[in-house]
């Protein structure tokens, strides 16, 4: 079950949830999500990570998991109460240092204490008070234990505008970092706005509105011109244009009619439709992308770890030189005063804790995660992000990936005395149990020559033979119709065809009846997707098909693919993506990615580094499978995805750099003194708001330049 973590605001604080957490039986595995500030675990252990969460972080409550947009809306009060409290402590600040300058030469003056005390408690009291309860349950390395230190030594080397103006300083800092976080949790959430809130459903002979988790599946709605589309579902009424742009990130409005398949998440243009519901709310299109995206993150980046392994030793380590510096050099170097360096050790406090990296890398992630879902890419976690962005070998599925996979019978051509139409119809008969596109198109042809259909009573001992074809009777006569291996394999002697296109073959009790010719087509954008991926610098395209040699080979030239391998089984596909991986020179780094269309390719899409699934929306089965998923039947979405995730990574490195060179740097003046306290809040603070600013960059998610290799 899903919970809310409502009161967390600190990345850290996340961290230790998350740790102690993982110590509780049954917990081992659990992730702490700080960006959508949720926690999944099972029913039954919840009262003993509340018992946890107080133990750790008192202030924090564990509760039913609420989007993260309605977690945003009682935070917006307390924001407000924060300023009004920051702007009191301000004004007597000023106050109190009037009183410093005027009364300089008497610093215990009653007046100044009088003003700067009420001004230290009020911005500071929260933080002494959190630091008082983590020391009680142990937490000596936390940041308002670290502060409380730092201010409070300040006070006892007389240095009172000091201690309060970084206690004011690091209050207006929290401030404007919370309000950042915020920022970049609505604007992911915006990103997602795509959950409808109401349906209109058909009831007894009239229309009320209800909430989309009411309805059932089998019941009638009607969606208004403008309105979202709330359930999925089939149209039974109207005609009209959808924006379909929130789920495939397309904003050319596509047609849909009667007998079409609708999809929640889609807006309604102009007309008037009249659905019948095909899934309850919960395994709507919608329900399941939003879950899929909010739960993303919990599946963290090699670099998110690192980070979180890497504080936990940080700040003790700096908090353990800090005492070095302010005992050693008092006793060692002629004329030097335990208050010089006590202020010196003070300077390295305040600088260590590693807020800046632990909250904007993961947040910058998350926003990675938004702008992929808002350009119609699911990526089911961060670590994926990552992968992305290590392209080595990108392998393709030919039909329905890079092919439109809409077949249609384009030449008859039959044999020994057969007629065309008696080939058609042995074929159509063969194929009637088949769901595959080409058996379809031999139906539909048939159909369409003699306006009939074939049906199940004129076919017996249906038998499908695996990688080969199809042996039935239609008709009272025995129908073989499969590709090339079937003929052999049954001693038919037939033609050895070199033709564009898929070959069917038929052999009619026994004798070569001729064979159809099946032609495929490629999507428009199947060109752009490898040159676009040629030009990110992947090192190799690869096709694997079933289909043909002739056929893979003239796809394979047209899309400028460097290899292709032909006539594969679907064991035969894992087996070859497994030979394309020991071609790849560093594992560690380099990934491969298979693209394929359908559930078929469920074995090669889980063997893959990165599996992706081509328009796998409307497939429970294939999101389970991938681990990205195209939301659109366009391949160019991957080099989208690839530059999307480039972008992230190359901001989430820009964190990294800047925040360790900051904060090295005022660590290295801090030891010499000639860094202040004021500048060591600016190195912690100033660095942590601006690392979040940097990461909510990765929110944006226009087209940018094509980049060649990894940033």
């Amino acid at each position: 079950m899903r919970y809310s973590l409502a009161g967390l605001d600190c990345p850290n604080c996340a961290a230790k949830i998350e740790r102690e957490l993982r110590k509780v039986n049954g917990l081992e595995n659990v992730t702490v999500n700080f960006n959508t500030l949720s926690v999944e675990m099972p029913e039954m252990l919840a009262e003993e990570a509340r018992a946890v969460i107080k133990r750790v972080e008192p202030e924090v409550k564990l509760q039913k998991y609420e989007s993260l947009r309605a977690l945003s809306q009682p935070e917006e009060m307390e924001e407000h109460n924060n300023l009004g409290v920051i702007i009191g402590a301000g004004i007597l600040f000023v106050v109190g240092l009037i009183f410093n300058e005027s009364l300089h030469n008497t610093p215990f003056s009653w007046a100044e204490y009088a003003v700067l005390m009420p001004a230290y408690l009020l911005v500071g009291g929260p933080v002494i008070a959190a630091a008082f309860k983590k020391l009680v349950s142990g937490q000596f390395f936390d940041e308002n234990f670290l502060m409380t230190i730092a201010t409070g030594g300040a006070i006892a080397i007389h240095q009172l505008p000091e201690a309060v103006g970084v206690m004011l300083f690091y209050a207006v800092g929290e401030y404007l970092q919370d309000r950042a976080v915020d920022r970049s949790r609505r604007s992911i959430a915006a990103l997602m706005n795509i959950q409808p809130e109401y349906a209109n459903l058909k009831d007894n002979g009239g229309m009320r509105q209800v909430r989309p988790e009411e309805v059932e599946v089998g019941q009638i709605i009607i969606i208004k011109p403008g309105e979202k589309v709330p359930l999925d579902g089939e149209i039974i009424e109207g005609v009209s244009f959808v924006d379909t742009s929130a789920l495939t990130g397309e904003s050319v409005p596509r047609k849909v009619e009667q007998g079409e398949k609708i999809l929640s998440g889609m807006i309604n243009g102009q007309g008037l439709l009249t659905v019948m519901v095909a899934k309850p709310f919960k395994d709507s299109s919608v329900a399941r992308i939003l879950e899929l995206v909010e739960k993303a993150s919990e599946r963290k980046a090699p670099t998110e770890q690192f980070i979180t392994r890497f504080a936990n030793y940080y700040t003790p380590i700096v908090v353990a030189a800090a005492a070095l510096i302010a005992i050693v050099p008092p006793l060692l170097l002629p004329g030097a005063t335990f208050s010089e360096w006590i202020y010196r050790a003070l300077v390295l406090l305040v600088i260590s804790c590693p807020c800046a990296l632990v909250v904007s890398i993961p947040l910058g992630y998350f926003g990675g995660i938004g702008a992929a879902s808002k350009n119609g890419i699911l990526v089911k976690g961060a670590n994926y992000i990552d992968a992305l962005g290590g392209l080595d070998t990108v392998v393709f599925d030919k039909t329905g990936t890079l092919t439109k996979g809409v077949f249609r019978v384009t030449e008859i051509v039959s044999k020994n005395s057969i007629a065309p139409e008696e080939l058609l119809a042995a074929a159509a008969g063969a194929e009637i149990y088949s769901n595959h596109p080409i058996a379809q198109s031999i139906g539909a042809a048939y159909k369409e020559k003699t306006g009939n259909e074939i049906t199940a009573d004129q076919v017996q001992d249906y038998r499908e033979i695996p990688a080969h074809g199809i042996k039935a009777a239609v008709n009272g006569r025995q129908v073989l119709a499969g590709n090339d291996r079937l003929m052999h394999k049954e001693n038919i002697v037939h033609d050895d065809c070199d033709v564009a296109g898929t070959i069917v073959y038929v052999a009619i009790d026994g004798v070569y009846a001729g064979y159809l010719i099946i032609s495929d087509e490629l999507k428009p954008d199947a060109k752009e997707a490898i040159s676009r991926l040629k030009q990110l610098g992947i090192r190799k395209t690869v096709m694997l098909t079933g289909d043909d040699q002739s056929v893979a080979e003239k796809v394979s030239r047209e899309l400028g693919i460097d290899a292709y391998f032909a006539e594969l089984l679907p064991e035969d596909k894992v087996q070859m993506l497994e030979e394309l991986e020991k071609e790849i020179k560093d594992r560690s780094k380099q990934k491969l990615v298979f693209v394929g269309d359908g559930i078929n390719d469920a074995p090669v899409i889980t063997r893959a580094d990165i599996g992706v699934a081509m328009g796998g929306l409307g497939s429970d089965a294939v999101i389970e499978a991938a681990d990205v998923v195209l939301m659109e039947d366009a391949p160019s979405k991957l080099a989208r995805a690839v530059e999307i995730s480039r972008r992230t990574g190359s901001i989430v490195r820009q964190n990294i750099y800047v925040a360790l060179a900051v904060k090295a740097f005022f660590i290295l003046l801090g030891t010499f003194g000639v860094a202040s306290i004021w500048e060591a809040v600016f190195a912690d603070v100033g660095v942590t708001l601006l690392a979040v600013l940097n990461a909510s960059r990765t929110l944006q998610h226009g087209k940018g330049p094509v980049v060649a290799g990894q940033n």
